[in-house]
């Protein structure tokens, strides 16, 4: 029988809330079943391991954190330059802190990716194909920088986003200004 498309991404932002309010301890069917509001057994069928439980997970924040085929048009029409490939970082980091339980879920795979090898995998491979849409994009727009300044702005953007869901070491400078100072440092544009 084919299950329920619908249900199962319901299911599985379900697990993202479970996973950002409990950690990945927390995160078991029977917690995912009781935050979703569906019969005991039922996240079970839909994911029947708890590595195709993370998987579902991992798929999930990729659709709900994506950029919009509208945001990458709006960017692929501007000015390449310095000043679009900062809209580019405020946007990705828009999407992230909009969306706050599943950016501290993505954050909670990553730190159980350290003790899993597993979950590593899983997480792994989506972040690389996410690293490699983004240099793409970046040279399809005519962007400055390479796959080198790419992986040093996720890197950034990981340590901006920790500081701006948890206790902010700076919270008077504004997140657009840190993009900007962050886009001028890497890419020596000002």
């Amino acid at each position: 029988m084919a299950k329920n498309e619908t249900r199962r991404r319901s299911i599985a932002d379900a697990g993202l809330a479970v996973l950002a309010r409990e950690g990945s301890r927390g995160l078991t069917h029977r917690a995912v079943d009781d935050a979703a509001g569906v019969p005991t057994g039922t996240t079970s069928n839909y994911f029947r391991s708890r590595e195709a439980l993370i998987a579902g997970l991992v798929e999930r924040i990729g659709e709900r954190l994506g950029p919009t085929p509208e945001d990458l048009a709006r960017l692929a029409a501007a000015e390449p330059g310095p000043a679009l490939f900062a809209d580019y970082i405020r946007d990705i980091v828009r999407r992230l802190l909009s969306d706050r339980d599943v950016t501290i879920a993505l954050f909670e795979l990553r730190l159980e990716s350290s003790r899993r090898p597993e979950v590593g995998a899983v997480l792994g491979a989506w972040q690389r194909s996410g690293l490699d849409a983004d240099v793409d994009f970046n040279e399809r727009a005519g962007l400055p920088g390479g796959r080198r300044e790419i992986a040093l702005f996720h890197y950034a953007i990981d340590g901006l986003l920790l500081d701006r869901l948890t206790t902010p070491i700076d919270p008077e400078t504004s997140t657009d200004t840190v993009i900007d100072d962050l886009v001028a440092g890497l890419l020596g544009a000002g």
